[in-house]
């Protein structure tokens, strides 16, 4: 019997205590803002509302936090898939954390200061190492 391999469940847990990290500074960040503003959460209703109320250097976090659940979502899934079907190996683990340290990078940057080419080439690079497993998984099933 196939010794089973969870080599990237510790990738997978990095990034969902990210991903609750982004969403505690989130919460924080914004609750702070509604009350020194003194803005009424019914003044929230839609994403046009929050957008003219909260100005963009507090959004920072919602919007990492947005971003945390788009390509991330691709991650989990492939990390699932190559681990179920047996198809872990070194360059997949490496892949992994690739993904998961440009992620928290793209986090950093993305609820500091915000430089939109420096996240484009973090993200850039991570997604690649996320296609990169996608590929490899999906060539190896066929």
């Amino acid at each position: 019997m196939e010794r089973f391999n969870a080599e990237l469940a510790l990738p997978m847990a990095v990034m969902l205590s990210l991903t609750l990290l982004v969403w505690v500074y989130m919460f924080v960040t914004r609750m702070r803002y509604l009350t020194a503003h003194e803005i009424d959460a019914e003044q929230l209703k839609t994403p046009a509302d929050v957008q003219a109320k909260i100005p963009g250097e507090v959004s920072g976090a919602a919007n990492n936090f947005k971003n945390l659940l788009e390509m991330p979502v691709l991650f989990y899934v492939t990390c699932l898939y190559l681990t179920v079907f047996g198809m872990v190996d070194a360059l997949h683990v490496n892949c992994a954390w690739i993904f998961v340290l440009g992620r928290i990078l793209h986090s950093i940057i993305h609820c500091t200061y915000n430089r939109v080419m420096h996240r484009f080439i973090i993200y850039l690079v991570s997604s690649i190492a996320v296609w990169v497993m996608i590929v490899r998984g999906l060539l190896a099933a066929s």
